[in-house]
This record gives structure tokens, C-alpha cells and sequence, in this order.
């Protein structure tokens, strides 16, 4: 027989013993132990109430004992099988038995409120497991289906859109925890700061006047780093990611697992740039070579020798690129969490915001669609636990201003931008607008290098602010706002503290 003939061969015998469907997991057994421990003492309610929902019963008449014995509870009356009756069915049957009859026995049955809240978890967690089922069957019908109006890649974002809804929702880890488990948290911290390279609370940046002023970048914080074009915050934003992955050293823990002990591992999301591109850069920045040398081939075999040099030790680095375009705040996160998973992560980087999609239907929206994301990624943020850098456009009313200095009202399209972030960032380079109102020469006075007092005016305004850069605390939720002098080298998009300490200081505080 051929192997055509063989694979329409007849289900073996054995096989059609096999069940022909699968039931949805569920547990009525602990769906009528918690309704009548519930019935018996209304305390057992507060015990779940705050993550178990009557959606979450798989019985529907359970769904509404619940529904309307929590209705009772928070009016602060008595819920049991005499008050709750009154509002279910009285024709309805449950085998044998009347509604009330049912109620009645479900109370009788019930023995302890000591295990509400592991009747409430499993419920919880089975209902998740149904929700799950459900995902995926509709991931497999639609597939089969090729429906016009949903290609692969719009199927792929509307799952991780609805797996990171249900991954939102999907705790009941959360609600007061105990002031003292709090300090016991801020103790912890504290003893990381004093262990960490700097005695910083957070991650350092790498740079040293603006650890000063922010103690570092610290977990779970949302910093919007914002600029107009040219100012460089992609360029400082390159910079701190190379920063913190290159001092990165990990430490084993307890249960095996790495954690950072100095740096951290960073996920750069480059929206705008490709992966070589940036890579271009921090070779730049590393070697003292300039970019546009390197993209030339402009260098010479010394010059040659210190890339190889660099993109050697580059390669043993914890800095993961994704150059995704156009990319959801859906997919992002699914990223994020399989990159914390499979390699750990300390730091994720956005470049930037206005790159981004949003994975509802608010598209149309623009000002939604920017709420939605920053949204997206405050909550990200908290539940990775690692601070996120995302970098934002600045609208074009601060050309229009004779003073270019950034302001909060500055950043584009939302003003949850700035709502959503613990720590907002401006870029300002004086310089680029210094070097853009150069007094024109004829062609005579260049020639005979004659400078008039406004050329001589503008060369000494130049003088001070050549190779520098401020960088603008706007915002910061614990600590206090102000203004970092950095050193910045364009020729090889570095950001550094100034060599001379006196310059280093905050130019206002607030």
C-alpha cells in the first residue's frame, strides 16, 4: 500500500473510544463552596470581591447568586438564602430542586470561611483558563476563515491585544499591602543603594551629574526624554543604554536566577533608526571616530583596528535592538516580556512615542491613540519593574518662540505625555540656534578676515555655549527639578559630564 492509501486509512478502533470533545476546565464543586460560605457569613465576600467577578462563575445561575448576593453585602444588608431568593427565579430548577431549595443546602454544606479565598483564586484561575480557550479558538477560526478585512498581521496584534488585556486584568496579586511590608521594600532599596557602584537608589546612567540630580533611573519610573530635532535625545538616549549595559554585572541569586548587581540589561526599541545605524553611533561615540567617517570609509588602518577592537567587546554586551517600524504598544509589550523572560531585562528604551501605534480602535484619534500608549507603557513599566526611557517630539511652537527653551506644555499631541511620566527630560542645545544666527560676511571680509561687532558677538556667544548641552529636569515625582550642564561632542554624538567641575552645576533650582 502506498503512502497516499495509508493516510486515509480507517481510525483505528481504539482511537473511536477516544472523547470526541473537551469540556471548558471548570470547578462547580468550589463555585458552591464559596457561594456557601458567602451565605453563611457575608465577611467571606470582602475576601474576593476585589479580583472575582460573577463573569468569572462558569454556572450561570452561580453568576447570579454572586452578582446579587454582592448587590446585598455592599448595601450593608444580609445577604442568605431568604434575602436572595426574592431576586432569582422562583420557577428556575437545579435537578430536583427549587432555587430555594438550593440555596438552602448551600449554606447547609458550608462548613468554613477559612478557604474563601483559595475557592475565589481557583475559580479566578480556571475562568482565565476558559478565557484563554477562547483566544485561541478564535486565533484558529479566523485563520481558517481569511477573512478580507483581517490579514495575518492585523490577526496577530488583535491576539496580543487581547492576551495583554487579559495579562492586565489577569491578577489578584494586588490591592494594600502593609505599611510594614512597605518599609521592609524601602530597607531593601536603601541596602541595594549602599551595595551599588555611585550609592544610587536606581540604575546609573552613566553620567554622573545627572545621577546626581536623579539618584538614577529608577525601577518601574516612566521618563520621557523629549527634544526638538537636532537637540540630540536619541544621541543621549544611545548614550545611557550603552552605559548601563556595558557596566552591567549580574549577581546569582537564591533561586538561581541573575539579577544586576551594577548596570542592567537594556532593550532599545529603534523606531526611527535602523540596527546598523545605531550601532554606527556608539561605535562613533566609543572610538572617537565620527560617523560620517566610518559610513564614508574615510579611516585609516589604525582607525580600522580600533572598530574591530570596539565591536568585539560591543558583542559581549547585554543591549538587545528591535528596529520594528511602526510598532504597537501591544506587540511591544509581548516583546518586552519574552526578552525579560529569556534574558532578563533592566531598562527599555523607546525612540520614540510619536513612532508608535495604539492597539484599539483610536486610530482615528491621534490624542487617544498617544493617551493609550503612554498608558500602555506606565503600566508596562510597573508591572516589569524596570524604568523606561521613551522619547518624545517636541511640537514646532518653540521655534516660534524668541526663547527656544523647552517647556512642559512643549510636548506633542497629548497631554497624558506628561500626566503618565515620573521624570520628563528636555534636550536643549543652545549652540544649534547659536550656530544657525551666524551674521552673514561678504565674501571681501572673509577673505581678509574682517569681523564686524556683530560677527564678534555672536563668536563670543559661540565660545560659551560650543560643546555644551542642557539637559532639563521639567518633571521629576521624587525629587526636585532643575538644570544639568552637560559636555557634548556632535561629531561623535557623545554626552558627557564637563572635564571642568565648576561648569557642573545645576543652572536653576526649583
Amino acid at each position: 500500500m502506498n503512502d497516499a492509501a495509508r493516510k486515509i486509512e480507517p481510525i483505528p478502533a481504539r482511537a473511536e473510544k477516544s472523547p470526541l470533545f473537551r469540556e471548558a476546565p471548570s470547578n462547580i464543586e468550589a463555585e458552591q463552596a464559596l457561594l456557601g460560605a458567602i451565605l453563611v457569613n457575608n465577611d467571606a465576600f470582602y475576601r474576593v470581591s476585589d479580583f472575582l467577578k460573577p463573569e468569572h462563575f462558569q454556572e450561570p445561575l452561580h453568576r447570579k447568586i454572586y452578582e446579587v448576593g454582592g448587590d446585598i453585602i455592599r448595601m450593608g444588608k444580609t445577604a442568605n438564602p431568604v434575602t436572595i431568593k426574592t431576586f432569582l427565579p422562583a420557577d428556575a430548577k437545579v435537578g430536583d430542586m427549587t432555587v430555594a431549595q438550593y440555596l438552602a443546602r448551600l449554606a447547609t454544606e458550608a462548613v468554613t470561611i477559612i478557604n474563601a479565598e483559595d475557592y475565589g483564586r481557583a475559580i479566578y484561575d480556571l475562568a482565565l483558563r476558559r478565557s484563554l480557550i477562547s483566544i485561541g479558538e478564535d486565533m484558529v477560526n479566523i485563520a481558517f476563515d481569511a477573512p478580507l478585512d483581517m490579514p495575518p498581521g492585523t490577526q496577530i496584534e488583535d491576539a496580543e491585544r487581547r492576551l495583554f488585556e487579559l495579562a492586565e486584568t489577569g491578577r489578584y496579586d494586588g490591592g494594600f499591602q502593609s505599611f510594614n511590608d512597605a518599609v521592609s521594600l524601602a530597607i531593601d532599596m536603601a541596602g541595594a543603594a549602599y551595595q551599588r557602584d555611585g550609592g544610587l537608589s536606581g540604575i546609573s546612567t552613566g553620567i554622573s551629574s545627572l545621577d546626581a540630580r536623579m539618584g538614577g533611573l529608577q525601577h518601574s519610573d516612566l521618563i520621557v526624554l523629549a527634544g526638538r530635532p537636532g537637540m540630540g535625545k536619541t544621541s543621549l538616549a544611545t548614550n545611557i543604554a550603552f552605559n548601563i549595559a556595558q557596566a552591567y554585572e549580574g549577581e546569582v541569586q537564591a533561586d538561581g536566577s541573575m539579577k544586576a548587581k551594577n548596570g542592567g540589561v537594556v532593550g532599545f526599541y529603534s523606531l526611527e533608526m535602523s540596527a546598523e545605524q545605531l550601532a554606527t553611533r556608539i561605535i562613533s561615540e566609543q572610538t572617537e571616530i565620527s560617523s560620517s567617517k566610518i559610513r564614508r570609509g574615510e579611516i585609516t588602518e589604525a582607525d580600522f583596528e580600533k572598530l574591530v577592537g570596539c565591536s568585539q567587546m560591543m558583542q559581549k554586551i547585554p543591549l538587545f535592538i528591535d528596529q520594528t517600524g511602526g510598532i504597537s504598544i501591544a506587540q511591544l509589550s509581548a516583546r518586552a516580556r519574552r526578552l525579560k523572560r529569556q534574558r532578563g531585562l533592566d531598562v527599555l528604551v523607546i525612540d520614540y512615542i510619536q513612532l508608535m501605534t495604539g492597539s484599539g480602535k483610536s486610530s482615528d484619534n491621534r490624542v487617544q491613540e498617544i493617551t493609550q500608549i503612554t498608558t500602555g507603557l506606565k503600566a508596562l513599566g510597573k508591572e516589569l519593574n524596570v524604568p523606561i526611557i521613551a522619547l518624545s517630539q517636541l511640537s514646532r511652537q518653540v521655534e516660534s518662540r524668541e526663547d527656544k527653551r523647552p517647556q512642559l506644555s512643549d510636548l506633542r499631541e497629548s497631554g497624558s505625555i506628561e500626566q503618565d511620566a515620573d521624570v520628563v527630560l528636555f534636550v536643549f542645545r543652545e549652540e544649534y540656534y547659536v550656530k544657525n544666527g551666524e551674521p552673514r560676511r561678504a565674501q571681501d571680509e572673509i577673505a581678509a578676515d574682517i569681523k564686524t561687532p556683530e560677527y564678534l558677538a555672536w563668536e563670543e556667544k559661540m565660545l560659551k555655549v560650543k560643546g555644551t548641552a542642557d539637559v532639563i529636569i521639567a518633571k521629576q515625582r521624587h525629587g526636585p527639578t532643575g538644570t544639568v550642564q552637560l559636555g557634548f561632542q556632535a561629531e561623535f554624538t557623545r554626552f558627557a559630564d564637563l572635564a571642568d567641575n565648576s561648569y557642573n552645576q545645576f543652572v536653576h533650582d526649583e
